[in-house]
């Protein structure tokens, strides 16, 4: 299979999963126990279906939104996810270069494995910090500072992973960052012998957001589940994420909430913007969808705070629909990350190109000339 073979983002993960060691690839695809979530965070679209109105005139149409104060070309977010170059050597640097080739919003993680300040020099498109709330205040305090400095133009703070989930696939494969060889381990990394090379000899792994201040997940390897666990700060409560929001002085994002009464506690708190997500089903398996919760929290926050719908997303018509339930816009990460995998920026940026065509060719089969014209008179539940 090659890139030229991948017209969906099912495909891409078909082209990742033949080029990747499979405890990588079961890093990226897997998700907590029995992975029930993580499927019905797509499967949650199929259920909602699309009206279209006809002889509408959309040889001109628009697709970009304005998402925290800042224009998109398209209504979608590359979410920030971790470790991206143990999965392509490229890393969040292609990622980067394809987001502002498209002119959308991206993210890094606080695991990231490029540096904020390299980020920030590398690309002008808008950016997001993913700020995992630490233990250690001296570090919480370091990034957000770097992000400052840097001009980083959102910190997202993640409210769902104080605790780690059972990542089964994970546990079995004995998956760590970075990647461990083990004798049990190595049949299937020698297997994958470009994948091996680029990671033994090119650029050594780090976390440079964290290496100043951690050395557990930088150079040391650990289980993702045990960084969480014993690095991260489980008292985080709502006045602690004000106070961060307060440090910090610039637009302020949730990512991770799922449910009403916390949407209006982030309105409450002066937040810019929620993230409806339950961390691509990693998390509590057997919660919602994010765009099951879609509706509802619109209905309850709409208009007071900007929604994006985060999860799920592997089609142009998910984002349609997310946004006519309400959603300023809908962003995902695995989306992206099997494209990187498969074939580094040149993935990426196939992976968007199709999601991009595919929104267009929607917008026009459903007479649509700009995004604002989508709203749930188009939509029918099932």
């Amino acid at each position: 299979m090659r890139l030229s073979d991948c017209h969906n983002i099912d495909d891409f993960r078909l082209l990742a999963k033949q080029r990747l060691p499979w405890p990588v690839f079961d890093y990226i695809d897997g998700a907590a126990d029995d992975e029930l979530t993580k499927a019905r965070n797509t499967a949650a679209y199929a259920e909602c279906d699309l009206v279209p109105n006809v002889l509408a005139g959309v040889a001109e149409i628009d697709t970009s939104v304005t998402i925290l104060g800042r224009k998109s070309a398209l209504p979608l977010i590359l979410s920030p996810t971790a470790l991206q170059r143990v999965f392509h050597w490229q890393g969040e640097r292609a990622v980067a270069r394809a987001a502002e080739k498209f002119g959308l919003w991206f993210g890094i993680s606080s695991l990231a494995t490029v540096s904020i300040e390299e980020i920030a020099e590398l690309v002008s498109t808008p950016k997001m910090f993913q700020f995992y709330y630490h233990k250690d205040r001296g570090l919480n305090r370091s990034m957000i500072e770097r992000c400052q400095a840097a001009r980083f133009d959102c910190v997202t703070l993640t409210v769902d992973t104080i605790v780690s989930g059972k990542r089964e696939r994970c546990a079995r494969s004995g998956f760590t960052s970075p990647p461990r060889f083990t004798p049990a381990s190595a049949l299937s990394y020698a297997i994958k012998p470009a994948w091996a090379l680029n990671y033994l000899f090119r650029e050594k792994f780090a976390l440079p957001n964290l290496d100043t201040h951690v050395r557990e997940g930088t150079g040391e390897a650990v289980s993702i589940a045990g960084y969480f666990n014993n690095m991260l700060d489980q008292s985080l409560t709502w006045e602690m994420a004000d106070q961060l929001r307060e440090d910090w002085g610039g637009t302020f994002c949730l990512k991770g909430v799922m449910s009403v009464a916390d949407a209006k506690r982030a309105v409450e708190i002066g937040a810019d913007a929620i993230m409806i997500s339950n961390h691509g089903g990693r998390q509590l398996d057997g919660s919602r969808a994010p765009f099951d919760q879609l509706g509802e929290i619109v209905d309850a926050v709409g208009g007071q705070i900007e929604i994006i719908c985060d999860g799920g997303v592997r089609r142009g018509s998910h984002v349609l629909k997310s946004l006519a339930t309400g959603a300023n816009c809908a962003s995902g990460g695995r989306l992206y990350l099997y494209a990187l995998a498969a074939a580094g920026q040149a993935g990426v940026e196939r992976a968007i190109g199709l999601l991009k065509d595919e929104m267009e060719r929607g917008m026009k089969l459903m007479g649509v000339k700009s995004v604002g014209e989508l709203n749930r008179d188009r939509l029918r539940r099932r």
